[in-house]
């Protein structure tokens, strides 16, 4: 287990900023960072990553012991005469195959290169992780709200059927009136009851991820605007983005692979000793044995296909430049317009709150109908549903960018 620990420590320094490079205060809406590291160390991606990071450090030892290894060979024989006893016979050689001067620094170097990835892939499992706890966490606040705004609803709703039922008895409602009040509380039930089931599904899809997130009604704060300009933030997750620096070290191991291929080109010789007994025992052998292979056109080939793929593996660097990129100025469009949209939400469901207290007044004291009052209370929900919307949405946004700059959880570390 302190192994499976320290590999994830070393994860976590993968995803380190040279900008900025200390983590801001979570947030109070979000798990706490000691709560975070637990569940994605514990996540299966992560501990995935976790024994592929030990493999590659096998690799790299692989690599530096050489694939080369003592090769032991023995024959025996019998040798007959037409004349005389039979002569028995035997030879053994020892041999191996010699990495040449500079090739055992290259393989060096790929092993080290192995290292890298593999600890930046932990690194992206971390992030993509952490990714999915804020999006699993949040959809399930945003279903418990939901949930208690529905509820009062169905208060505002009662209110008004017995509003409607007061006036039947004053003789200023028919019937209708309340039956129509009715209809409308039965609906808003059935809607809570809906919301109930979304909650508990949220919550279930979010503990099934990750198993030891607690039960209970998550907060949610005001939404901060971006503090900062749109460049430091993209500075921020270029230089913390681990898909970047996958596809450079993808670079640099295909380099790597190019200039260990180049120098294949001139084969590795095999070198042995060897000695045999013959011709009854009284002859005995002993020798050295060189053999090196004659390069050909497969060793061309081979080289070809290294030099381009170190032209693919180039591009896709580019191209994943660019992805990050579209990705970040669009991720901050999300954090800056959802700001101000949930401000606008937010007025208007006061707005539309106000309208339908007044509304319900006014029909208590007989200044309005039924369907206006019904009409005021299903506006003021889908008003109130839209802020909230609107505010996780800008929380996610904002959160988001937190995470993918690895400000927040412990995701920057020396």
């Amino acid at each position: 287990m302190k192994r499976w620990c320290s590999l994830f420590l070393l994860g976590m320094a993968s995803c380190s900023i040279s900008a900025m490079d200390v983590d801001l205060p979570t947030p109070t809406d979000l798990p706490s960072t000691e709560s975070a590291q637990v569940w994605l160390r514990q996540d299966p991606a992560v501990q995935e990553a976790l024994a592929d990071m030990a493999g590659a450090g096998h690799v790299a030892g692989m690599l530096r012991a050489s694939p080369h290894e003592w090769t032991v060979k023995a024959t025996s024989q019998q040798r007959s005469y037409q004349a005389g006893p039979t002569s028995r016979e035997w030879a053994a050689q020892l041999e191996r195959t010699i990495r040449l001067p500079g090739k055992k620094a290259m393989d060096r170097q790929l092993g080290d290169v192995e290292v890298d990835l593999a600890q930046a892939r932990l690194g992206e499992a971390i992030h993509e992780a952490a990714r999915s706890l804020l999006d699993l966490w949040m959809a399930w606040a945003q279903t418990e709200h939901a949930k208690n705004l529905i509820a009062e609803q169905t208060t505002f709703a009662q209110s008004n059927l017995q509003a409607a039922k007061t006036r039947q008895r004053a003789g200023d409602a028919s019937r209708l009136e309340v039956n129509v009040a009715a209809g409308d509380l039965a609906e808003i039930q059935q809607r809570f009851a809906q919301a109930s089931a979304e909650a508990t599904k949220a919550h279930a899809r979010l503990r099934i991820r990750f198993p030891e997130v607690p039960a209970g009604l998550p907060t949610l704060s005001e939404p901060q605007p971006v503090n900062m300009p749109e460049q430091a933030w993209r500075e921020l997750v270029m230089a913390s983005s681990d898909p970047l620096r996958i596809a450079e070290l993808e670079v640099r191991k295909a380099e790597r692979q190019a200039d260990r291929t180049r120098a294949d080109r001139l084969p590795d010789p095999t070198v042995g000793v060897f000695t045999a007994s013959e011709a009854f025992s009284r002859e005995r052998i002993i020798g050295v044995s060189v053999s090196v292979p004659l390069p050909g056109g497969y060793r061309r080939e081979r080289l070809g296909q290294a030099l381009t793929a170190v032209d693919a593996a180039t591009a896709a660097r580019d191209r994943q430049q660019r992805v990050v990129e579209t990705e970040i100025a669009e991720a901050y469009a999300d954090a800056s317009g959802n700001h101000a949209r949930w401000q606008l939400a937010t007025k208007g469901a006061r707005h539309a709150a106000d309208t339908a207290r007044l509304t319900q007044r006014a029909y208590t004291l007989g200044e309005a109908d039924v369907q206006t009052l019904l009409l005021a209370r299903r506006q003021s929900l889908q008003a109130s549903e839209a802020a909230l919307d609107a505010r996780v949405t800008a929380l996610r946004a904002y959160y988001r960018l937190l995470i993918d700059a690895h400000r927040i959880w412990g995701l920057a570390h020396e």
